[in-house]
């Protein structure tokens, strides 16, 4: 798994985050207000777990304005999740690709875990193998696991609204 990020220092205030549910697809969409302006790469970058799940992220001017759960993997509810205690706020960005194209779209496979808290309000994605990593705020209710070598190992996803009860 590897979609390597840059950490800069925030510009300001973090973005707000809106969940809107599709009650047919059961798709989970976050997305960011207001949404990042300026230069950067923009596109998705698609991560399929090993399952067929899938979490696409939209990303504009180099930062992540959006993240979608298309198909989710199984879900394991655990007795408690509580997102880290350290976050650090910093401007996550998603590097110029190496051809300089301002236009991106990836997709790559890796192992997906989904963990929730037990009303299914907090959501933890991990990406790829199991590694150290710190957490960043990237809006108020989206936290990124970043490893070592600056690459995405995780979503939070924060005070998410109950899914609609026909799902």
């Amino acid at each position: 798994m590897k979609i390597a990020v840059e950490l800069q220092p925030t510009t300001g205030s973090s973005a707000d985050v809106e969940y809107t549910w599709d009650p047919d697809t059961e798709i989970l969409s976050a997305q960011l207000s207001p949404r990042a302006s300026g230069d950067g790469i923009s596109g998705s970058l698609g991560v399929e777990g090993n399952d067929g799940s899938w979490l696409i992220l939209d990303v504009q001017a180099g930062r992540i304005n959006g993240v979608e759960v298309a198909v989710w993997p199984d879900v394991r509810k655990l007795p408690v999740l509580s997102p880290p205690s350290h976050v650090e706020d910093a401007d996550l960005v998603v590097p110029a690709t190496r051809t300089g194209a301002d236009v991106a779209a990836m997709e790559m496979e890796t192992r997906l875990v989904a963990e929730s808290d037990p009303t299914e309000r907090n959501f933890h994605f991990r990406l790829g193998k199991p590694r150290d990593s710190r957490t960043v705020r990237v809006a108020r209710n989206l936290l990124v696991d970043v490893d070592d070598k600056s690459r995405i190992a995780g979503l939070w996803l924060l005070n998410v609204p109950p899914a609609p009860a026909d799902l």
